[in-house]
Parts: C-alpha cells; sequence; structure tokens
C-alpha cells in the first residue's frame, strides 16, 4: 500500500484493502483467544491452590464462554472461501407437484427468514410470485451480513419433503421437491460486462412481497439476458429505477457467478475429476412422517428436531457442510 502506483487501479486497490481487514480480523480474533485463554489457565491453576466457590463459578461460566468462541472462530476459519465473506442472493423454485411443492418452497423461505433472524442477517424479498392455493411459484431475495454467502452456500440444490399432504383429502403421503440457488452478491470491485443490446427489460405492475402493497403504476423491471436465457426480476421496491438497479445486480451476479462455473468444471474436467455431484441434485430430506428426520445427504447429519430446524436451527448442518467442503478440497 506504501507504492504510489498502488492507487493506479482503484478497485484492485480496495479489493486488496478489503482482504487485509479480513485477514487482521481474524489475527486479532486469534490474539485475543490466546489472552483470555491464558487468563483461564491462570485462574484454574489458583483454583487447585485454594478452594473458592465463588471463583469456581467464575471461572466455569468463563470456559463456557470461551468454548463459544472457539467454535466461532473455527467456523470462522472455516468460511475462508473467496466470496464467503459476501452478501448472499438467493432463489426458491417449487418443483412439478402443483400446491404441495408451493407450499413446500414457503416452508424453505420462513425457514431461511427466521436462520437469518437468529443470525442478525437481514433478510430482503426482492420478488416473490404467490401460488394459486397456497405456498408460492418462485422467490427471490437477499441476505445481507456477515458471512452470508459463506453460511448459506450448503443450502444450494435440491431440498426433499416427506410428509402426509394437508391438502390432500385422503390423507396420503406425498413427496415433494424444492430447488434452492444461492449465489454471492458482487461488488463494483468485480468487473462483469454486459451489452446492452443483449438485454430485453420488460415494467409492469408491482403487488409487492406477498401480495401487499398493490401498486398502480408499473414499477416493478424484469430483465432478460438473451445469450444466456437469464431472467432476474425486482418488484419490492418502491420505483421503478430502484427495482432496475436490485434486477441489474443480480443479473451481474448470476453471470459472474455463470462464468465462475465454467471456469471449475474446466479445471474439473483438466485433473478428470467428476466425483463431484452436479448442480440440481438432491442435497437434503425432510422427513415429516412416518418418522421425523432431517438428512444431509452430502455430510450424513442428521437429526430428528424437525420443528427446530424449520423454526432455523440450521447451524449444525452449516457447520457440518463447511467441514465435509474442506474434506473435499484437501482429501487424505
Amino acid at each position: 500500500m506504501q507504492d504510489p502506483s498502488f492507487w493506479d487501479d482503484q478497485e484492485k486497490a480496495q479489493s486488496l484493502i478489503s482482504e487485509t481487514n479480513l485477514l487482521k480480523e481474524k489475527r486479532d480474533s486469534f490474539d485475543k483467544l490466546k489472552s483470555d485463554y491464558e487468563n483461564e489457565i491462570t485462574a484454574v491453576e489458583l483454583l487447585r491452590e485454594e478452594s473458592d466457590n465463588d471463583l469456581q463459578k467464575e471461572v466455569e461460566a468463563d470456559l463456557q464462554q470461551l468454548q463459544t468462541e472457539f467454535h466461532d472462530y473455527e467456523l470462522d476459519l472455516l468460511l475462508s472461501g473467496k466470496y464467503d465473506s459476501h452478501n448472499a442472493l438467493i432463489e426458491i423454485h417449487p418443483g412439478a407437484g402443483g400446491t404441495e411443492a408451493m407450499d413446500w418452497g414457503q416452508m424453505l423461505l420462513r425457514m431461511y427468514q427466521r436462520y437469518a433472524d437468529i443470525r442478525n442477517f437481514k433478510f430482503e424479498i426482492n420478488n416473490y410470485e404467490p401460488g394459486e392455493e397456497a405456498g408460492l411459484k418462485s422467490v427471490s431475495a437477499k441476505i445481507t451480513g456477515k458471512n452470508a454467502y459463506g453460511l448459506m452456500k450448503s443450502e444450494n440444490g435440491v431440498h426433499r419433503l416427506v410428509r402426509i399432504s394437508p391438502f390432500d383429502s385422503a390423507k396420503r403421503r406425498h413427496t415433494s421437491f424444492a430447488s434452492v440457488e444461492v449465489i454471492p452478491e458482487i461488488d463494483d470491485s468485480i468487473k462483469v460486462d454486459i451489452n446492452p443490446k443483449d438485454l430485453r427489460i420488460d415494467v409492469y405492475r408491482s403487488s409487492g412481497a406477498g401480495g401487499q402493497h398493490i401498486n398502480k403504476t408499473s414499477s416493478a423491471v424484469r430483465i432478460t439476458h438473451l445469450p444466456t436465457g437469464i431472467v432476474t426480476t425486482s418488484q419490492a421496491q418502491r420505483s421503478q429505477l430502484q427495482n432496475r438497479e436490485t434486477a441489474m445486480n443480480e443479473l451481474r451476479a448470476k453471470l459472474f457467478h455463470l462464468e465462475e462455473e465454467k471456469k471449475r468444471k474446466h479445471k474439473q474436467e483438466l485433473k478428470g475429476d467428476q466425483k463431484e455431484i452436479g448442480w440440481g441434485s438432491q442435497i437434503r430430506s425432510y422427513v415429516f412422517h412416518p418418522y421425523n428426520l432431517v438428512k444431509d445427504l452430502r455430510t450424513s447429519y442428521e437429526t430428528s428436531d424437525t420443528n427446530g430446524v424449520m423454526n432455523g436451527k440450521l447451524q449444525p448442518f452449516v457447520y457440518a457442510y463447511l467441514q465435509w467442503l474442506l474434506s473435499q478440497e484437501n482429501p487424505e
């Protein structure tokens, strides 16, 4: 940074500064943990020399807190992917199955909203298409917070639900599917070239997320990238200009993700590595009948606490996925 030419490329300079700040933050966290650990060792040694009930209770509470901090730091180290610190863009699309599948999509949306609340993330719905009877046809949202993409990337794939359908008068067991796509939001430091001639931009009346706030003006925006067929939509903002900006930002992220995927697949082909399960494959199973079980098919992590999972208790699945991902990148 002391080099006079450092600021010649402003975007690259800002990217390097952000990366440096993240590394500094991790170093500072480690230094604090090390100091706290040494203080607790000293306190334990004092207890060995002389019994003190008040000090013992204090040390026990501090050790419990230290264990939590160590776990959080380990999680932070696992979140070392190139875009893990970015915000996340998420889309949910129910599979075939009508109302039952659409309701499953709505259940997943609620689950992620609860998880965002637990993590103190901001969850903003950009576009919401309700189902005719219940549930949703599709939804796109932005999740803002520290390491939002790094934590949410574990959800990328197809989610399967088995339950007695509340929409079936015969009370039969149904299996439903919904695909979840998670990509990182990209900032201005990442260049994505988009030819305006490759875009078709449509405007229409917005109903707002979930159908409320009927807008009598054409403020909703749909952008179609003609060469790839990628479509992004935004209707949550009050003005057409804001919705257009939101849809364009999402399009930039999707096109960037598409190019990154092409590069990744090319590297795999060069390595002869065909082990990875492709995008669109089933990643997690949620069984509500005849027993309760949520199981991740990649990590084999499972729990019978289906209510807890559907209320946003996803962190054990996220943690298991990040550890599994590390083992895939560094096989023994």
